[in-house]
């Protein structure tokens, strides 16, 4: 069963569905944190088969400024910072109620969770970090070593049209679409969640430009400089990383959750990359699933 609200937040609202198992087991609700940031729930909201896996209530949402939660195009910019979206975290889950709760993020989602972890909340009883860097400076030598391995024609499309500002281009589009089939999701064509966060993103890319950039690889976004290295031995929970082994977050940008967090434990999805959800959906819930079993 799957019920929607919206919630206020700041000066909108957030949207969310949960989606209730079939068997209730009363543990805790698992969250689940989408990525971009701006993209919307709607690529992973595949995961919603983990209530009826786990037993557990699953919450997906739409990070306000993206999908069905309040847009913003006109806010500041300095709005939109990480603590703006642990407080939105916070704000939805106690108007949903939960005091204990588990937190999985996607790619920017496990950014936002590794800094909600940090804070040492009480109730979080468990974080899955899928598909995340630990900082950008990490993420952006990542991607360059990735693109570095693109056909010649390709990286030059790419050089020529960032340093004349045409990011428009056909010839940009295609080389960056041909870095998205390798690194992103490996699926062709792309699955149309995917697609489905992708559009929305697009007609309002406030977020996801602010923050980042004009695409996965060329971020020159207000998150450029965002590291958490420092602060990972704070997380004070059970631990996942997860990532694909054509990820774009190579394993350089998601060891820091591994080395520095607390017993945190990894798994790498052989033949997956960023989107190892969309491309290997029963082998990744039930990492998931497994992971989640002992815990409250």
């Amino acid at each position: 069963m799957q019920r929607e609200i919206t919630v206020p937040f700041h000066d909108g609202f957030t949207w969310a569905r949960l989606t209730e198992p079939a068997e209730p087991t009363g543990r805790a609700p698992l969250f689940v944190l989408h990525g971009g940031p701006g993209m919307a729930h709607d690529y992973v909201k595949n995961l919603d088969a983990l209530a009826d896996i786990t037993g557990r209530t699953v919450v997906h949402y739409d990070q306000i400024g993206c999908g069905r939660s309040s847009h913003h195009p006109d806010a500041p910019v300095e709005q939109w910072v990480p603590q703006f979206f642990v407080d939105e975290f916070h704000n939805l889950r106690q108007a949903l109620g939960f005091d204990e709760y588990h937190v999985l993020g996607q790619s920017w989602g496990g950014m936002l969770g590794a800094e909600i972890a940090v804070r040492q909340p009480e109730g979080l009883r468990s974080l899955e970090i899928c598909n995340s860097p630990a900082s950008m400076e990490l993420w952006l030598a990542g991607a360059a070593r990735l693109r570095s391995e693109l056909p010649a024609d390709a990286r030059a499309a790419l050089d020529r049209h960032e340093a004349e500002g045409t990011l428009d281009h056909p010839d940009y589009l295609d080389a960056t679409r041909l870095f998205y089939e390798r690194h992103v999701c490996r699926i062709t064509p792309m699955p149309q969640d995917f697609v489905d966060s992708e559009q929305q993103m697009l007609a309002d890319p406030t977020v996801y430009f602010t923050m980042n950039g004009p695409n996965e690889f060329h971020v020159v976004g207000t998150g450029r400089d965002w590291t958490i290295i420092d602060r990972l031995p704070q997380v004070a929970v059970p631990t996942l990383v997860v990532a694909g082994e054509f990820d774009e977050a190579t394993p350089e940008t998601w060891a820091p959750f591994a080395e520095h967090i607390p017993g945190a434990r990894s798994h790498v999805f052989a033949g997956a990359s960023h989107c190892t959800h969309l491309e290997m959906p029963d082998a990744f819930r039930a990492v998931i699933a497994e992971f989640l079993a002992p815990l409250p």
